[in-house]
């Protein structure tokens, strides 16, 4: 039998597997959710408080993440800007474009 912990990184990997999308941290793939402010839905409000972009990926791909850290997403290039672990075992990137 399989402790809690346990079964929560197999359900993690198993969405993360089936829902995100193929990043680039530092030149090392990474899969994550990527979100950001000029993404919002174009019929009607839906108020995210989001202001920076961000890109949510599992505890064990941040562990060498830091601050100035280069991120590449969908042709685009982003900086590293904050780390917000969430204590479930997600963490966000907050994510500022480089010109």
């Amino acid at each position: 039998m399989h402790d809690f912990r346990a079964l929560g990184n197999e359900l993690d990997a198993s969405v993360f597997d089936a829902l995100a999308d193929q990043a680039d941290i530092a030149g090392r793939p990474v899969r994550g959710m990527f979100s950001s402010p000029w993404l919002a839905p174009q019929v009607g409000r839906l108020d995210t408080g989001l202001i920076e972009p961000q890109l949510i990926v599992r505890d064990l791909d941040a562990v060498d993440v830091a601050r100035g850290t280069t991120l590449s997403f969908d042709g685009q290039t982003f900086e590293v800007v904050g780390i917000e672990p969430d204590g479930t075992g997600v963490t966000a990137l907050i994510l500022r474009p480089m010109a």
